[in-house]
């Protein structure tokens, strides 16, 4: 169960219905019985669902039947049915819409980059990163992994991921190597990632020399980190560098990041790394859902 709580949902209703809906209010039909359906006109992966009903509910309606999140759907499909009065219905319309087509969009390419990846090496990750758009975090993370992708940080608080413009502030790249073995002490139930170019993965390996002189593979001192994320390298270079710091040591998580996307996903998988972060799950064109409002008759 991925959890979105209430007083967001309540928020995105409050954006669109900030006192109340003047259209029906002026046409009287606040009360007239009614029902909606939603439906998508191309095939996807479902997002969002659950929250749409849960919104419905919060304004009056009745939901009758949805599809959960991450159901597979054809063109044409229906996949939510509420009934009630025409005034919540209408206020929740476009509310629904906006989450339903948008966040089944990034399940769905989600989906195409998973597929695309594991088609290359079975079960590798696809990792999403921090850059989704602010405010949206709730729904793209459970878009995300409703597509089969895994968040690679959800926040500052979670894995320890060190940058060049954290070192620049502890004496670079030789001050951090000094402090590493403190920090992994201090933090001791937190993964410790730093992005590295490649001389530099050798040195985290726990190696000095460089990477064509013959370096011995056995380390004593162990690795200095628990993984290394490279920054907008190349699958050319990632796959010679990959298996040579594999020779070296096996213990460290090798994650692939910047530039990755649909087109090259798959050359990034046959790299060998654990991993590929990506921010282009979150770009994805809304899809093309709509929903019917019609009068029902009182019984």
């Amino acid at each position: 169960m991925f959890f979105v709580n209430d007083a967001y949902l309540q928020g995105l209703i409050a954006e669109d219905l900030p006192y109340l809906d003047l259209t029906t209010h002026l046409l009287d039909i606040d009360g007239t019985p009614g029902r909606i359906r939603y439906y998508t006109r191309e095939e996807c992966v479902l997002c969002g669902s659950e929250e749409a009903a849960r919104i419905l509910v919060m304004l009056g309606a009745q939901v009758m039947d949805y599809k959960p999140s991450g159901e597979r759907l054809n063109a044409g499909d229906t996949f939510l049915e509420a009934t009630g009065a025409a005034g919540a219905l209408h206020a929740a319309w476009k509310v629904c819409l906006n989450i339903l087509d948008h966040y089944s969009a990034v399940a769905t390419k989600a989906a195409r980059v998973v597929e695309a990846a594991q088609a290359a090496k079975p079960g590798l990750p696809i990792l999403t990163t921090r850059k989704s758009m602010p405010g949206t975090k709730p729904l793209m993370t459970k878009a995300v992994m409703t597509g089969g992708a895994v968040p690679h940080r959800l926040g500052l608080s979670e894995t320890v991921l060190l940058f060049d413009n954290h070192t620049a502030f502890i004496g670079g790249f030789e001050g951090l190597l000094q402090r590493l073995p403190a920090i992994k002490a201090q933090a001791c139930e937190k993964k410790v990632f730093v992005e590295a170019d490649a001389e530099q993965a050798l040195a985290l390996l726990g190696h000095g020399a460089s990477l064509d002189d013959g370096a011995d593979p056995s380390s004593p001192a162990g690795p200095l980190v628990d993984g290394i994320q490279f920054d907008k390298l190349s699958p050319e270079v990632l796959s010679v560098l990959v298996p040579r710091l594999r020779s070296l040591d096996t213990r460290v998580t090798l994650i692939a990041a910047g530039g990755i996307n649909e087109n090259n996903v798959a050359d990034y998988a046959r790299t060998g790394v654990d991993g590929l972060a990506t921010t282009a799950l979150f770009t994805a064109k809304p899809l093309d859902m709509s929903a019917r409002i019609e009068a029902v008759e009182e019984h």
